[in-house]
């Protein structure tokens, strides 16, 4: 692009770069499920027919402290969106997930787009053609901007190929901040996300793709993020983020429930910050008091 990023007195970069730690959100979707979001239906709706409830969600983690807040477009492709019969309205959604958030946001507070998977996998293993994904993401992650987000999470990526082309996407049609996290499975080898990347390689490979914040999300409880962060650390020198889920869920009379308790987690928050985390936050099955706990142990609550 030849436009140039904006100076503004509110940027995430220079945040970081003066030595702030910031702290994110928790979940999206633990959030909706308890205000009305049925199994099964769409996140992403919600922005359309529930405006109350996403603006909710944006306002509590902002009130618990979050100084980022994602928003709620997770599944904002038109390939997912295509599964519940609204591939027509993706621009429409996203960019309403980006007015929702911001309209709960203060002056200092930031609004990043959330930008998850396709959900498709790439030729020659999949029907789908790099044009055709780099499309896709291309739609989300320019709504998300004319929205009025400050940045975008490319989260919970699995796929080298497809992570740089969500990068490549924000970076050639937007002026916004980039994370790019990926998720990871520990196996007998260590650990690794579902397609092979290990938390070095990725943190080198998104960094190279052209992501200005790199990090991992969901997938771990947050003693194994605490040691995938520490080898993410290692690899690479640009900011780091890290999503931690409140443990694996388990079943209770029929409800999922996540085992890690906002104390449980608090300690282990300022465990990341040590290990030079810069954005800390939660993912599945965590929600404001996780946030809150947070805030207080890193002293901004």
């Amino acid at each position: 692009m030849d436009k140039e990023k904006p100076e503004t007195k509110n940027d995430a970069l220079q945040r970081i770069n003066s030595g702030e730690t910031l702290i994110s959100d928790g979940a999206t979707g633990t959030f909706l499920q308890q205000n009305g979001l049925e199994p099964g239906g769409d996140p992403e709706e919600f922005n359309a027919t529930r405006p109350d409830v996403v603006k909710k969600m944006a306002r509590e983690y902002f009130e618990s402290g979050s100084d980022l807040v994602l928003t709620n477009s997770f599944g904002g492709t038109k390939y997912r969106q295509g599964h519940y019969g609204f591939g027509d309205r993706v621009t429409e959604f996203n960019k309403l997930a980006a007015e929702h958030a911001k309209s709960q946001a203060a002056d200092d507070k930031f609004v990043f787009g959330s930008v998850g998977p396709t959900g498709e996998f790439l030729q020659p293993l999949g029907t789908v053609s790099e044009d055709e994904m780099y499309e896709a993401f291309k739609v989300q992650i320019v709504a998300l901007e004319t929205g009025g987000a400050d940045g975008v999470v490319i989260e919970t990526m699995t796929a080298m190929e497809e992570a740089s082309l969500a990068i490549r996407a924000a970076k050639e049609n937007t002026r916004l901040t980039v994370a790019a996290t990926m998720t990871f499975d520990k196996g007998p080898r260590g650990y690794f996300t579902m397609m092979g990347i290990t938390p070095e390689q990725a943190a080198v490979g998104l960094g190279e793709s052209g992501a200005d914040i790199v990090g991992t999300n969901c997938g771990n409880g947050i003693d194994n993020m605490i040691e995938i962060a520490q080898r993410m650390r290692e690899s690479t020198a640009l900011p780091l983020l890290v999503h931690s889920n409140a443990g694996i869920p388990g079943m209770e009379k029929g409800e999922i429930l996540y085992p890690e308790s906002p104390d449980f987690m608090a300690e282990r928050f300022l465990r990341l910050k040590e290990v030079g985390v810069n954005i800390i936050g939660g993912c599945c099955g965590t929600g404001p008091s996780h946030i809150k706990a947070l805030a207080k142990v890193l002293g901004k609550g």
